[in-house]
């Protein structure tokens, strides 16, 4: 058996109320880590009117973390959530200091809180699933930046600082991306926003490996959280090498590996699973 060596580690994990985030919270505490859940519950009456968009998505979106935090110390592990607007500029060291009042400094930042909206160029009004779409404008770009590029940016730099400041010398930070810098038709923002954050993940693991600290962005398959109609997985298995549909426990997985003791000499990589 692999001992990752994560037992008293102090790990942070946006967006994690379900999906990807909530599955890298349990994974991670299942290897002995303490986690901070942040979350931000959303109104499903947001897609109230956009029939391809599954109503149990909308109701999943819209919890706590509170069952999450509940199933890990179940299991023996320790956890605590808070909601979050991560929009909000002044949060990173609100989440911070809430993670080192109850475990000590964080040690592991997992970026996985997405504002994902579906905006186009064009004039249309669906994209090729039958999912409602708007217009890029400001208020598109700013709600997509806001979530997927300044807060993760922010929360880097917090725990940049931090880490420096106290000496320490291990540290990871992961980062969730899609799309590629190619551009991602239907979804501009999302994939603006996913490639911006990249960059800034490529910049920390080049400026912190000094200290200890690496950084990685993991890009998933298209992945089960709930959004996946029978349309979409037939595209997907369709256009995937693997003809495969991701399951949260999968990515989380692959987080894990990256802040683990054997991923120790990997950083500033893109891993993309198929």
């Amino acid at each position: 058996m692999i001992d990752p060596r994560l037992t008293g580690r102090v790990a942070l994990v946006t967006g994690a109320n379900q999906g990807i985030g909530a599955a890298t919270a349990i994974a991670l505490a299942a290897c002995g880590a303490a986690v901070l859940l942040t979350y931000k519950r959303l109104d499903p009456a947001e897609h109230v009117d956009d029939p391809a968009f599954p109503d149990a998505y909308g109701r999943l979106r819209a919890q706590s973390a509170d069952e999450v935090v509940a199933r890990i110390r179940a299991d023996g592990g320790r956890a605590e959530a808070i909601e979050a607007d991560l929009a909000e500029p002044d949060v990173a060291s609100l989440l911070f200091d809430r993670a080192q009042a109850a475990f000590g400094p964080v040690e592991i930042l997992i970026n996985n809180a997405s504002g994902w909206l579906a905006d186009t160029f064009l004039p249309n009004a669906r994209d090729r699933f039958g999912r409602a779409l708007r217009p890029v404008d400001a208020d598109s770009h700013d709600r997509q930046f806001a979530v997927d590029v300044r807060a993760p940016a922010l929360l880097i730099a917090e725990f940049a600082r931090r880490h420096v400041g106290r000496g320490a010398t291990w540290g990871r930070i992961i980062g969730l991306t899609s799309g590629s810098s190619g551009g991602f038709p239907e979804e501009v923002s999302y994939g603006a926003a996913k490639a911006a954050q990249e960059n800034y993940t490529m910049s920390a693991a080049a400026e912190l490996g000094r200290h200890g600290v690496t950084a990685n962005m993991v890009h998933p398959p298209a992945t089960d959280t709930g959004w996946i109609t029978p349309v979409v997985e037939e595209a997907v298995r369709a256009n995937s090498p693997l003809r495969h549909v991701g399951r949260p426990e999968e990515v989380a997985e692959v987080i894990v590996f990256l802040a683990s003791h054997q991923a120790r000499y990997i950083t500033g990589q893109l891993i993309h699973m198929s």
